[in-house]
């Protein structure tokens, strides 16, 4: 009788092999031209029918077994960050400029490393989808996918997706019913002021006094109009005016990074983001213009598919080791989109191996390599438990 997913004994030398692969080829969204040669090569390899093109550099493998019409879908995320990497590691980067700095690698060669598994031991009947999306950072690769269509094409009857977490211990799996991850928008403000020599300041509107005011006032949002159990985030994280200490320049602008879950909440937002911004310019004289950019929606687990996970990890890592998230983080991912149109769930895989380690997005990140044998090996277990040949009576 074959062994269970979690008894498998992975060859981790070879995943280490696939990581660091992937690891010095980093490539921005929509560009992952390498990685996509990389896993329809392996991917072929292994026996799997494969399909390119989907969101330009989009790669699914289907491997179909027996009988069953069911099918699942396992995603990983394909592109890199504009981060130029600090790790001084042998198998950096070797395109400057360009990093994985939040573990697309890991979880690519996680999903490598199932493919393999999945294929040899070949316990389950049905269908096997492999989605590796490019542009998840920033530029909505999973929407585009869905939008080319990704399941008219590759049928899922569900479809699920993980993230390392490097704040998590090592080999827990967490993750909720319900929303996960929040939705995020950005909003561009530019105050329109009147410019002058700075020894005159009567002789202006000064925009860098008023967009000081609606930083302030800005805070008051969450605070004061937002009730105190709805997550909300508004951040100001650029504010860019002048050019010298003797000079009030013309314009000042601020960049802001908006996140929330539930979608009136969502446009409220908005609305009051606008108010606050006209508002307070005019107060001194000047005005605002506001330039509103949805991005992704909230990812929402579905209830019975979650369960499944849930199960699954117990049964796999035990529960000891399966961590129920109280709250959603404020983080965003674009697997929500498929989660819109196919029932799923995405959860997060803890790959903590110090007690301060570098978050995702650092220079300095790397992706721990001794989850990726427990990370296969977990894809590999929820694949056949969903697709478990059913024995006759």
């Amino acid at each position: 009788m074959p062994k269970p997913a979690n008894e498998i004994r992975l060859n981790r030398s070879e995943l280490e092999r696939l990581r660091h692969a992937l690891h010095q080829m980093p490539e921005l969204g929509f560009k992952e031209t390498a990685t996509a040669d990389f896993l329809a090569a392996r991917l072929t390899a292994l026996g799997y029918t494969v399909h390119r093109g989907l969101a330009t550099t989009g790669v699914v493998g289907s491997l179909r077994k027996g009988h069953s019409q069911r099918s699942i879908g396992l995603r990983a995320d394909m592109d890199g960050l504009p981060v130029e990497e600090g790790t001084g590691l042998a198998y950096a980067s070797q395109n400057p400029g360009q990093m994985h700095a939040c573990g697309h690698d890991g979880h690519m060669a996680m999903l490598l490393g199932a493919a393999a598994a999945i294929a040899e031991r070949g316990r389950f009947d049905g269908t096997v989808h492999l989605i590796f999306q490019p542009a998840e950072e920033n530029f909505g690769g999973a929407k585009s996918m869905v939008a080319e269509g990704l399941f008219q094409l590759f049928p899922c009857d569900a479809v699920f997706a993980l993230h390392n977490a490097p704040n998590l211990p090592m080999g827990h799996l967490a993750l909720r019913e319900g929303p996960i991850m929040a939705a995020v928008d950005e909003a561009k403000i530019t105050v329109h002021g009147r410019g002058g020599h700075g020894a005159s300041p009567e002789d202006t509107a000064d925009p860098v006094l008023a967009g000081a005011s609606i930083v302030m006032a800005l805070q008051s949002i969450v605070s004061r109009n937002i009730k105190p159990f709805e997550p909300a985030v508004v951040t100001v994280g650029s504010f860019h005016a002048g050019s010298a200490s003797n000079i009030i320049p013309d314009t000042a602008e601020l960049v802001l990074s908006i996140r929330s879950f539930d979608p009136e909440i969502r446009e409220y937002l908005a609305k009051r983001i606008s108010e606050i911004a006209t508002g307070q310019a005019q107060s001194y004289g000047m005005r605002a213009t506001v330039d509103h950019r949805r991005s992704y929606d909230a990812t929402v687990n579905h209830k019975a598919e979650t369960a499944f996970v849930r199960d699954q990890a117990v049964a796999f890592a035990g529960a000891d080791k399966v961590i129920d998230l109280a709250r959603p983080f404020m983080g965003s991912e674009d697997f929500s989109y498929m989660l819109q149109v196919c029932p799923g769930c995405y959860f997060f895989i803890g790959t903590q191996s110090s007690p301060d380690p570098k978050p995702l997005h650092h220079p300095a990140f790397d992706f721990n390599d001794d989850i990726l044998p427990i990370g296969a090996g977990f894809w590999t277990h929820l694949a056949e438990a969903f697709l478990a040949p059913v024995e006759s009576p």
